[in-house]
């Protein structure tokens, strides 16, 4: 039986005649009418089916339960697009799917005690903190099985960057990165890629010795490319931007879960781990956020560049098998093309700039793509 996958979508909420960021993710949750969990309860354990709240006001963010047909996938993130979409409506707002605000903005903290507590300890990394990602969550029988995976898929995790870049713009201005998310993300003290670990034990005890320093808040605060989750029995992987097209948020998953079986299946076949160092890893994400897939990328193999192009190329080699014990290779693989042919969200959002020199028509595509209504 396929592993389980579900996909936490972070969205902007826009106003609907100047795209600019609007604080009223309250009233778009309230007006979507779906209840969100105590806070402790075993409700709130129970993993997808949800639209809440996140860092901050200008945001919302939808989780879709696991699932083990892309398919279904597909249909449940479209499903709490349309939700999101609905909602925003009704208070003269859009949801977009993008990675960071084309439009300036000065966005507002949620009130939350654990969040305050965040803004005061690390300032302006907190207070300008405004991005949306996507995070999945593939399913692992262990911690130890999820190691397996974590220490085998670090060396990919910038080609996903690479794919789902979407975040160009920043304060209204072009900042030269195909995901400046992963820029602005990489301001908080545990961001990043991994070193390699020894086991599920040898995971959470390093996450222990890191709260321990008090730089950061507590194990939530871990914000690795990936990790174990906390919560639930999956590898989550972290990296990617809000994929414009909700399509390509399924690529991303297919990928991911390719990713996790493959890591897998390597460890029982006695295949080498490749033992990149953390550092080096670094510099492929930097290349990742800063090129996309329209530039070179590291190969993961020499960490020496490559075209873009190549590299993707490479990941779909190296889990093509997996993906055809899923039925997923043809669908990951015609999808794939697309990307390549007519871009990222990165690109697609600089073309639009480049056609009307108007960030409010960047903002409005960005509103239509994310409700279904341009593919």
């Amino acid at each position: 039986m396929a592993r389980t996958v579900g996909v936490e979508e972070e969205l902007l909420v826009v106003d609907k005649e100047s795209g600019r960021p609007r604080s009223v993710a309250g009233r778009v949750i309230r007006q979507a009418g779906v209840p969100a969990p105590v806070r402790g309860s075993d409700a709130e354990d129970e993993p997808g089916g949800r639209l809440g709240s996140e860092f901050k006001q200008e945001q919302v963010e939808t989780d879709t339960s696991p699932r083990a047909s892309m398919a279904d996938l597909e249909t449940d993130l479209r499903q709490w697009r349309d939700i999101a979409v609905v909602a925003a409506r009704k208070v003269g707002a859009r949801v977009v799917a993008t990675g960071t605000s084309p439009a300036a903005v000065t966005p507002h903290l949620v009130r939350d005690e654990r969040y305050e507590r965040m803004s005061e300890r690390y300032g302006i990394t907190a207070t300008e903190h405004l991005t949306c990602g996507c995070h999945v969550h593939v399913a692992v029988e262990s911690d130890d099985e999820g190691v397996i995976a974590l220490n085998r898929m670090r060396v990919w995790l910038p080609a996903l960057l690479a794919l789902s870049a979407n975040s160009p713009y920043w304060n209204g201005k072009d900042t030269g990165y195909a995901s400046f998310r992963s820029q602005a993300m990489a301001r908080w003290p545990s961001a990043g890629p991994t070193e390699l670990f020894a086991s599920g034990e040898h995971y959470w005890s390093s996450v222990a010795r890191m709260v321990a320093t008090g730089v950061i808040l507590d194990e939530g605060m871990v914000y690795f490319d990936a990790r174990l989750s906390a919560r639930y029995p999956t590898v989550e992987i972290r990296v990617a931007d809000v994929c414009l097209d909700v399509r390509d948020a399924v690529l991303i998953a297919s990928l991911c879960r390719g990713l996790v079986d493959t890591a897998v299946s390597d460890d029982a076949a006695g295949v080498p781990v490749p033992e990149v160092s953390t550092a080096m890893l670094r510099l492929a994400m930097w290349q990742a956020s800063r090129d996309g897939v329209d530039g070179e990328l590291l190969d993961p193999a020499t960490c020496r560049p490559r075209p873009g192009r190549e590299v993707v190329a490479r990941l779909y080699e190296h889990v093509r098998p997996a993906l055809e014990a899923t039925s997923d290779a043809h669908a990951v693989q015609m999808r794939l093309a697309e990307v390549m042919a007519t871009g990222n969200g990165a690109r697609q959002q600089r073309q639009v700039l480049r056609r009307t020199h108007q960030i409010g028509d960047v903002v409005a595509h960005l509103a239509r793509v994310t409700a279904g209504q341009l593919e």
